[in-house]
């Protein structure tokens, strides 16, 4: 298996510069774009936006269907929000996203990233085991969930595609997937400069300092720089040793360079390094809920931002990414490649029992490459056709080293055995989509993608080999259909129905030789998109779910490792309401609300957890059936507002953004205690800059309320622990532009 790892790693090498094959074609490309280019005319244009009613609010382009289009034309629930918007609510990271997008929720699992979007949402944690909202940054496919600690220091816009996004995009984005687009290098010299500092609980401090630049280094080529320094102290009180933990400290530093040799040409080579040191994995037992009160000398946290644990965690974190996009407007048709490359490092060391009782513990360490090469060919004249045919590679492979320690009888020698998985796998996929306007304002949409998998997997425990790498492989065909009417001008209605899947996996912390099922989604959207005034616009969403054979995890029944299993199926129907008002001179007010019925299906098998008096929870199979899915509130949304005006000589710029859900369960049962009751979240931030705009200066404070907000809730045999969301944090920024 490792000899099959070393040749994966050097396929993952060739497949990031695949892309330079196409440098042999540029000429010849050049010269037949010169002969075919066809662009409308002026006079065509300027009557098409003459039909046109006009927005107060402004349009967002978006590539949600993988073209270029404007927001309120692509039939598909999207949520964009331009870097501007995501700075003025506050939204710093992906999993921040919870407080602006409806019907999403990022949770996250010692140090993995797990979003959720419409109930669906994975809960993996082992190499390979991909989560079914897919991110993208730049095209890029971002594979690895503990890798997607994704900070938005210089952000276009992102996207969030609720809904399967089986064809166009494909790899296992049954529930949806994040999109994020970060400027290209510009040919104009400009920059910035910002620094954030505030203050929160346990007197812990929270800095942040980010800087980006951008210009030419020749009349063809362009670079930037992006970077981040972002540290905040131990805001959790250490009741064991004293001072705080949750202290994080994380350095980002991306670079693009952009290759302009010709007008229908353009390279992009991207770079970047992700380093992040933290003690943020400090579980607390949730309602005093740990094995550890049983004995002698516990020391049990009775209040939210308290932990009491054996050893001082750790979350520590290497990440090194590459891209390279090669765009070639070939007159008729636009040829784009996209290569990917990462390697990931990552070391985390959690209590398992979240008590100063030496009970469980679980250290481990991962190591994971990954590549992917992508290559489609588009229409790119206007006319009643639209298409795009593409195909796919992805391949990676990694290794971790487990020791899941744990003893029912402190202070016995902790035993436990030694797990050493190694996992591989390799993907291919081949895609279509056509777009036809069979009458004026009235579009068909076909799309198809056929995917075939094979994925490795050996197990040694204890240095023996138990598991010799095994092999099986996915195939299956998935499709689109679609349909969007245009009632009015700015209005639109569409109607989906889509599939999409997400192969077998290994879990890497078992010993059998077999992966789970694929998981698949059948689903039906209708929806409406309409501007019916110059200042209002509203985006409705219906939707359905037919979810089959759902990959979920548990903690095991005598470890703090896991276990991952099929669930029978799922049915899953709601909707969402997006509305946008300009109702003043510079003040913008937006509103969202989603509505999600999540129910498990024949679960008759589930891993439950029931809660006994020592502190520890009894491990029993369970029928969940007709149980509410975990990580689906029934209710969520958010609404905001953004105002901008002249105050001394100058512009006052003010934001806030509240955003709230109904209950959210964390277990199969819906046990209450194992529960996060519905919470509000606020964030308000005030700015002044001078006519000149050359900087500003701000106030801004998170979470007002200092509401009590957990990111997770892990019920195990030795307790029910979770983390806890930041508490109330108040600060000052200055920014500068030049």
């Amino acid at each position: 298996m490792r000899e099959q790892y070393q040749r994966n790693r050097v396929a993952l090498f060739l497949c990031a510069g695949s892309t330079a094959l196409l440098a042999p074609s540029f000429a010849w490309a050049q010269a037949a774009a010169s002969q075919t280019t066809v662009q409308p005319s002026e006079a065509q244009t300027s009557a098409n936006q003459a039909d046109e009613p006009t927005s107060q609010l402004g349009d967002i382009v978006v590539t949600a269907t993988r073209r270029e289009a404007k927001l309120q034309d692509v039939p598909v629930a999207v949520t964009a929000i331009t870097g501007d918007g995501l700075a003025a609510a506050d939204v710093s990271t992906l999993r921040t996203l919870t407080q602006i997008v409806p019907g999403f929720i990022g949770s996250r699992n010692m140090g993995v990233f797990q979003p959720v979007v419409r109930g669906v949402g994975s809960t993996g944690i082992s190499i390979g085991d991909e989560p079914n909202i897919a991110t993208y940054v730049d095209g890029v496919y971002q594979p690895e969930s503990a890798a997607n600690w994704i900070d938005l220091v210089e952000v276009e816009r992102v996207e969030v595609l609720r809904g399967p996004q089986g064809t166009t995009f494909g790899r296992n984005a049954t529930g949806g997937l994040i999109n994020v687009i970060t400027p290209d290098p510009s040919f104009d010299f400009h920059g910035k400069a910002s620094v954030r500092a505030g203050r929160m609980r346990n007197d812990a401090g929270d800095y942040d300092a980010r800087f980006y630049v951008t210009g030419p280094i020749g009349d063809t080529v362009a670079v930037d720089l992006a970077s981040l320094y972002r540290k905040n102290e131990g805001y959790i009180k250490d009741l064991v040793r004293g001072g705080g933990l949750g202290d994080q400290r994380v350095i980002d530093i991306r670079s693009k360079l952009l290759v302009k040799p010709a007008d229908n040409l353009k390279v992009v080579l991207t770079g970047e390094y992700f380093d992040q040191d933290s003690t943020t994995n400090s579980p607390q037992p949730l309602n005093g809920q740990t094995l550890g009160k049983s004995f002698p000398g516990a020391i049990i946290p009775t209040k939210a931002w308290q932990a009491s644990l054996t050893r001082v965690p750790r979350l520590d974190l290497r990440r090194w990414t590459g891209a390279l996009h090669v765009s070639l407007d070939l007159g008729a048709v636009n040829l784009e490649s996209t290569s990917g490359y990462l390697k990931l490092k990552w070391y985390q060391e959690t209590d398992g029992d979240a008590s100063n009782i030496d009970i469980s513990n679980f250290p481990a360490n991962f190591f994971v490459e990954s590549g992917s090469s992508e290559l489609k060919l588009s229409s790119a004249n206007p006319g009643p056709f639209q298409w795009i045919v593409g195909g796919y590679f992805y391949q990676f492979g990694g290794h971790s080293d487990l020791l899941p320690v744990s003893t029912r009888t402190p202070p016995s020698p902790l035993v436990g055995p030694f797990l050493q998985p190694e996992l591989a796998g390799r993907s291919f996929a081949g895609f279509a989509d056509g777009t036809y306007e069979l009458g004026e304002g009235f579009f068909v949409n076909l799309g198809g993608r056929y995917s075939t998998e094979t994925r490795h997997f050996t197990q040694r425990v204890n240095g023996t080999v138990v598991v010799n790498d095994v092999s099986k492989t996915f195939n299956k065909f998935n499709y689109k259909v679609g349909l969007r009417y245009e009632i009015a001008p700015r209005t639109n209605v569409y109607a989906t129905h889509s599939t999409a899947f997400k192969s077998g996996v290994y879990n890497m912390a078992a010993t059998v030789s077999t992966p789970v099922n694929p998981e698949e989604i059948k689903a039906y959207e209708a929806g409406l998109k309409t501007d019916p005034l110059p200042w209002l616009r509203m985006n409705l969403a219906g939707y359905y779910y037919d979810y089959k054979n759902l990959q979920l995890q548990a903690k095991a029944a005598n470890s703090p490792a896991y276990i991952l299993q099929n669930a029978a199926n799922a049915e899953i129907y709601g909707g969402e309401l997006e509305t946008f008002f300009s109702v003043a001179d510079g003040l913008k007010l937006r509103a969202a609300v989603a509505y999600t019925h999540a129910r498990y299906q024949d679960f008759t098998a589930a891993q439950g957890f029931v809660p006994l008096s020592n502190g520890s929870n009894n491990v029993v199979t369970v029928d969940a059936s007709g149980n509410v899915m975990t990580r689906a509130p029934k209710w969520s949304g958010n609404v905001g507002a953004d105002y901008k005006g002249e105050l001394g000589g100058g512009t006052l710029g003010a934001s806030a953004n509240v955003s709230f859900s109904s209950r959210v369960y964390y277990d199969f049962l819906n046990t209450k205690a194992f529960s996060q009751p519905s919470y509000t979240l606020a964030n308000a931030s005030v700015s002044w800059s001078p006519p000149s705009e050359k900087w500003k200066a701000g106030l801004w404070v998170t979470n007002l309320t200092n509401e009590k907000v957990l990111q997770t809730v892990r019920p195990g045999a030795f307790d029910t622990d979770g983390f806890y969301e930041q508490p109330r944090k108040v600060g000052a920024s200055f920014e500068v532009r030049f």
